[in-house]
């Protein structure tokens, strides 16, 4: 420090008025870091180099949401509901005529006609999920904008109808309850013509093999119907995604032989369903053709006895929770000679 009064003269005269002042640091002192004496020799907190990283992260105001298989069953003869959550057998009475004829006489009294009547029963299954969540479960993730309570609701639905689409196809072990894929009135399955490359797989087949393989199907169900189904009856062909892909290969004509089928059946629609084979455990590629009526009889359909029941919710002393549940038949499948069905594609 620098106490000399005649600088402090100086600077007096000069226009600054420092009355408290007792001196000053020298211009020697100010260009080095001699006077530097309060700093802390170390670091009394941990060393780091920024700000943390949540603090930069950004958060899509949009939810993604996983993706699943859809379900296709009730695409291909439609879905209805029979009965109600208390309706545990279903009967479908059917009416056959009987008879033959005779040579006319006047007294002859031969030749008779009969009914023959039958009771068909499938039974229903019922199942559950539980839904709950917590107080403080829901406080949580309203810190994360989600809408939780809603999306348990939603993944229970989703989950019941999961499980209800499969029923259709495959029906539920132990009861007189059947799908499109296991009803044990359906007719025995055929399989695809030998290919030029070997087995009867499509993989390696030729569009024209493919198309051949679909019409000797839609043969099949005509001559199981006795002529009832012919190439203007509404029908749909159930396949699985890959095999209906292709379908979709083209011949060195720029022809493929979905194109071809769509020209020779108008009303032939497809419905493409992983239960036909993708997602088959044992692997084996299925495809079925449905005629939408026999005569003027439907030839089948997806029930249910309900879509959706919501029951009471249940208030614990910080939490809640709901039971939701459903009812299925199955596939009734009232006329089983209008379907065909072809295995080993």
């Amino acid at each position: 420090m620098v106490t000399s009064y005649t600088e402090l003269a100086e600077l007096n005269r000069l226009g600054f008025v420092v009355p408290d002042a007792r001196g000053l640091i020298g211009a020697e002192h100010l260009v080095s870091d001699s006077m530097a004496l309060d700093a802390q020799p170390a670091l009394s907190t941990t060393a780091n180099a920024g700000i943390p990283a949540f603090m930069s992260a950004w958060v899509d105001t949009g939810l993604i949401k996983v993706a699943f298989a859809p379900m296709r069953a009730a695409e291909l003869l439609g879905e209805v509901r029979k009965g109600d959550w208390v309706s545990k057998t279903a009967v479908f009475p059917m009416l056959e005529t009987a008879g033959q004829v005779s040579s006319y006489g006047d007294w002859n009294q031969n030749g008779t006609v009969s009914l023959n009547p039958s009771f068909p029963e499938r039974q229903s299954y019922h199942y559950q999920v539980f839904v709950a969540w917590g107080e403080q479960e829901l406080a949580l993730a309203g810190q994360a904008r989600l809408q939780w309570a809603a999306s348990l609701r939603e993944a229970a639905a989703l989950k019941l109808n999961k499980f209800q689409n499969q029923t259709y196809f495959f029906g539920i072990s132990g009861l007189k309850l059947y799908g499109y894929l296991n009803d044990p009135r359906l007719p025995a399955a055929i399989t695809p013509t030998t290919k030029t490359a070997g087995g009867t797989a499509w993989d390696n087949a030729t569009p024209e093999e493919r198309q051949d393989d679909v019409i000797a199907l839609i043969n099949q169900l005509r001559k199981q119907t006795a002529g009832l189904v012919d190439t203007d009856t509404p029908m749909v062909l159930g396949l699985a995604p890959t095999r209906m892909g292709l379908l979709t290969r083209r011949n060195s004509f720029g022809l493929s032989a979905l194109t071809m089928l769509r020209e020779t059946y108008p009303n032939l629609r497809f419905v493409q369903a992983v239960e036909y084979g993708d997602a088959a455990a044992n692997g084996v590629q299925t495809m079925q053709i449905m005629a939408d009526h026999v005569d003027v009889q439907k030839t089948a359909e997806a029930a249910f006895t309900e879509k959706l029941r919501a029951h009471a919710v249940v208030t614990e002393a910080s939490a809640w929770k709901q039971k939701l549940s459903q009812g299925t038949w199955g596939a009734i499948i009232y006329m089983p000679a209008g379907i065909a069905t072809m295995t080993g594609l």
